[in-house]
């Protein structure tokens, strides 16, 4: 059950926090892993799962086509595809925010997973997978975080849409909605606000962490899950479900 034997799968933003739980987590499963990023460490990183890797800046339309087509020529096609990488700028009130460092975060957390999405196709037989890393942030909006909550957003309608085109093809495309997750991006500058909000809002009592959204990586990227599509699936800890009791008792505390 949930084998992913013989699968060839892309991970973007691979290197650390999600992204390389996910390339361990399928890997693991069976698949052969090609794993993308930018950063120096990647080579490393793959060599220690076993993985394979190809160096590409997501934020960058043409490095995204010639990382898919390097995949493609090596693998022969793409069976599973997780968009994955993204970045998040220090929290800014709308009045004050830097638009071009906001685009700059569109065109890796929205734009590269159009151009992940698009390049890939090709090689993907029907019946395969996307999954596209999207976040609670762009369910629920946090004030401050205009830029950030606006481009999970825009993937939760990306993957909706892209999900009806490509249902005829039987290739599968769900967005996942993690709570705050304890990687090295919850510890930048600017998140000082979302690591105190973790004693309040989840009624699990803590952060979510990158292993558990990798095994959801993995259920949804496996054939078992066949009829799973067009889906934006929450892994929050109970925080869209409201306040839990560890909640309130702070809240009265304080």
């Amino acid at each position: 059950m949930f084998s992913l034997s013989d699968k060839i799968a892309v991970v973007t933003g691979a290197n650390k926090g999600v992204g390389y739980q996910v390339s361990k987590r399928l890997r693991e499963a069976g698949a052969r892993v090609f794993m993308l990023g930018r950063n120096t460490e990647l080579p490393d990183k793959a060599a220690e799962l076993g993985n394979e890797y190809v160096m590409a800046d997501v934020g960058d339309e043409s490095q995204v086509k010639a990382a898919m087509d390097a995949v493609g020529k090596a693998a022969g096609r793409i069976d599973i595809l997780v968009n994955n990488a993204a970045i998040i700028i220090p929290e800014t009130d709308i009045a004050d925010i830097d638009i071009a460092l906001a685009k700059k975060l569109f065109d890796i957390n929205f734009f590269g997973y159009m151009a992940g999405i698009k390049y890939a196709l090709p090689y993907m037989p029907d019946g395969s997978c996307i999954v596209n890393m999207a976040s609670n942030a762009g369910v629920q909006a946090f004030p401050g975080y205009s830029a950030y909550n606006s481009s999970k957003s825009a993937i939760i309608g990306l993957t909706k849409t892209v999900a009806l085109e490509l249902a005829d093809r039987g290739i599968r495309v769900n967005s996942i909605c993690p709570a705050s997750i304890d990687t090295p991006m919850l510890y930048q500058e600017g998140c000082e606000n979302e690591l105190k909000m973790g004693d309040y809002c989840w009624p699990l009592g803590r952060f979510c962490k990158a292993e558990e959204v990798a095994a959801l990586v993995h259920f949804l990227a496996s054939d078992d899950c066949r009829y799973i599509t067009g889906e934006d699936v929450q892994i929050d800890g109970g925080y869209t479900a409201g306040i839990g009791r560890r909640g309130l008792r702070k809240w009265l505390e304080d």
